[in-house]
Parts: structure tokens; C-alpha cells; sequence
């Protein structure tokens, strides 16, 4: 099988996970408002899938390093999570529904982290991270973002939030079936490089700094990721405006991913990661001071293309670097612990105790203090020199 028929079903992947969370992210803690629940309830219950995030994702890359078997595992957490969501159409109360969201996080959290690590080698040429074929799977993904945050929006505004359970569903069933399509593929490696630790590398000065500039820079992040619906819902946005400003950050980033080998190789690696972190605390400045000007939020939202999309490829690149070989799914799951696990939860949490007692702006402000310290971490990563992405032949 040719290398780009081998990426089609990863394609799929991209297209249907991100479609699943295109609607659940931006549209949970509106169901949740719907249900009765408080702002520091809603925080709590939207912070679960941050906490697995903690543990999951290394338990399964641990898993998938010292078994090469990522696809079987792949659809055992897509099964699990599929047949777990169907609870939510049972209206659990708020203890039950912290499980139900658990077990269904737990399997969820850990499948783009190993999907990247089991198409790494095919997302190489010559050894070398190839950013135009890495963009061409993930914008698969943005576009299942895209169609199901404008569709979904639209949904909720003319029927309203009771459709959320069927939703998950369906989505996570297109989940399912984009897994069962993929190639059974099984990594093969000598015998010596089967108990590779992780911990020198983690030692490394760069690596350290990476890590650190990853955490803030997604701390930053949290405040959309779960209040920036409720945020513009109190501003008096409709559910389906609220869809299109989620959908323009979505546009840009389909953009980068589509072009990002043209303009990737004029900037180093970490030269990107400053430039991302600096633009952070421009996005975050705006969404705090004047999101009720609609001009204002959308230049924001489309400011997504560096603080999401072009930071994402760049550090992918990184991990590729820092991780190879069997050090590959802990790279990425670490990655998905530091840079995801813990800013969720502090932010979640944090950011319902801030928008509780200060009102929501204020998640936005403090994202802006935390930007500037993922401005100041990534430039330390800068120093340390790495090459730039090869460009892709």
C-alpha cells in the first residue's frame, strides 16, 4: 500500500475526532448552563477531560511504546468510548455524569496522541519531519472542526440543547468507524531499543524549556477552550454567532495547515514558538477588553493560525526531534499531559473560580499574564538554537 493510501484513513481520523470535539468543546458548557448547572459546577464537570489527560495519554502511549500494537489500541478506546457516551441520554445527575465523562475522556484523550505517533514515520522523508504532509492530514481535522462547530451552532439555536447527547454519539460512532479503518500497522524494532528511558532526554535544558513553554502557552489557550462560548453567550452573541466566530479561528488554521511548508522553513522552530507566544498576548488582550466589538473578536479569533496551528505543527516537529523510535508515544503523550493535562485542570478550575467572583473577562486578563511567561519560556527554548523544519521536497 502506497504511503499516501496508508494516510487516507489517518485523514479520516483527523476529520471525525475533531468534528466530535468541534460540537462537544465549544457546546458542553452551554448543555451544562441548560441543565441547571452554575458556572463553578460547569468548570468542574468541563475540567474532567483535562484530568484525564493527566494519566491517560501516558498510560496508553506507555502501553503502545512497549507493544507497537497503537491501531488495536486505537479501537479499543473508540469502542469503549462510544458505547460509554450513550449514557448521556439517560440525564445522569452531576456525580454520574463526572464518571460518564471520565470513562468516555479516559479513552478519548489519548487517541490523537497515539494516531500521531503511529503515522510519525509516515509523515517523514528521509528521516525528517515533512510539514506539507503532515499539514495535508490535519487540515482534515480542522475541516471536521469547522463544519460540525457551524452546524452544530446552528442546531442549538433553532432546537435547542437537548440534541447534545445525540451529538456524541454520533460523532464518536464516525470516530469508531475512521479507527476500524485504519492500517493494522505494528511497529518493529530491534530488540535493543524495545526499554528505551525517557528520562534523558527529559534532562535536557531544551527539552525542559519546551515543556514549560508548552504549558503556558495552553494555559493561555484554556480560556477559550471553556469559557469563550459562555464568555460571548453573556455578551449577548447568539449560539449561532457564537458558531462562526469558532468557525473563523477554524478557517485560518485550515489555511496554515494547507501552506505551512511554504512559509515553516523561513523561521526556526523555536524563532515560531516565540512569535506564537508573543501573539498569544495580543489574542488574549483583545478577548478581554473588547470582545463585544465584533471586528475586534474576529481579527482575535483569526489570530489562531500562530497561537494554535502554527504552535501545534511546531511542536509536533519538536516531539519528532526530541522522541524517536520507541520514545515516540511517550513524547507525544507527555506532551499531551504537560501541555493539556495540567493547563486544563488549573484552567478550568482557576478560571471558574476567577469568572464566579470577577466575572469572565477575568479568565482572559490573567490568560494574558500567562502568555507573557510562555513568551518569556520560549525564547529560553530559542536560545538553545535547533535547526529549522526541512522543507519538503
Amino acid at each position: 500500500m502506497s504511503q499516501r493510501k496508508q494516510l487516507l484513513p489517518f485523514a479520516a481520523l483527523s476529520a471525525s475526532y475533531f468534528a466530535h470535539i468541534g460540537f462537544f468543546n465549544p457546546y458542553l458548557p452551554l448543555w451544562l448552563k441548560e441543565l441547571g448547572y452554575g458556572l463553578f459546577a460547569i468548570s468542574l464537570l468541563t475540567s474532567v477531560q483535562a484530568a484525564t489527560r493527566l494519566f491517560a495519554p501516558y498510560g496508553w502511549g506507555w502501553l503502545s511504546d512497549h507493544t507497537g500494537e497503537r491501531v488495536k489500541l486505537l479501537r479499543f478506546s473508540a469502542t469503549v468510548a462510544l458505547v460509554v457516551s450513550c449514557a448521556l441520554w439517560a440525564d445522569p445527575g452531576p456525580v454520574a455524569l463526572a464518571v460518564v465523562l471520565l470513562l468516555m475522556f479516559t479513552h478519548t484523550s489519548s487517541m490523537m496522541p497515539m494516531s500521531e505517533a503511529a503515522m510519525a514515520h509516515l509523515v517523514s522523508q528521509g528521516g525528517a519531519f515533512d510539514a506539507r504532509r503532515y499539514g495535508r492530514v490535519r487540515l482534515w481535522g480542522s475541516l471536521g472542526f469547522l463544519f460540525t462547530v457551524f452546524a452544530a451552532g446552528a442546531w442549538f439555536e433553532h432546537f435547542g440543547m437537548s440534541h447534545f447527547p445525540a451529538w456524541t454519539v454520533l460523532t464518536l460512532a464516525a470516530v469508531a468507524l475512521s479507527v476500524w479503518s485504519l492500517p493494522d500497522l505494528k511497529e518493529a524494532l530491534p530488540a535493543h531499543e524495545r526499554r528505551v528511558s525517557v528520562l534523558p532526554v527529559l534532562r535536557r535544558p531544551a527539552v525542559r524549556w519546551f515543556f514549560a513553554a508548552a504549558f503556558f502557552h495552553v494555559l493561555s489557550h484554556i480560556g477559550i477552550y471553556v469559557f469563550f462560548s459562555l464568555y460571548l453567550d453573556a455578551l449577548g452573541y447568539s449560539k449561532t454567532m457564537i458558531g462562526v466566530l469558532w468557525a473563523v479561528s477554524v478557517m485560518v488554521e485550515i489555511v496554515w495547515f494547507f501552506s505551512q511548508a511554504r512559509w515553516l522553513p523561513l523561521l526556526s522552530l523555536t524563532a515560531w514558538l516565540v512569535l506564537c507566544a508573543a501573539l498569544m498576548v495580543l489574542r488574549m488582550a483583545m478577548t478581554a477588553a473588547a470582545a463585544d466589538w465584533l471586528l475586534v473578536i474576529l481579527l482575535a479569533q483569526m489570530l489562531h493560525a500562530f497561537t494554535f496551528a502554527t504552535h501545534h505543527t511546531a511542536c509536533i516537529a519538536l516531539l519528532s526531534h526530541h522522541f524517536p523510535g520507541r520514545l515516540r508515544g511517550r513524547g507525544q503523550a507527555l506532551y499531551t499531559v504537560v501541555a493539556y493535562g495540567l493547563p486544563g485542570v488549573l484552567g478550568g478550575l482557576g478560571g471558574g473560580v476567577l469568572s464566579s467572583k470577577y466575572g469572565l473577562a477575568s479568565v482572559f486578563w490573567c490568560s494574558v499574564a500567562t502568555a507573557v511567561v510562555a513568551t518569556a519560556c520560549a525564547f529560553m527554548v530559542w536560545r538553545q538554537r535547533h535547526p529549522t523544519v526541512p522543507a519538503p521536497g
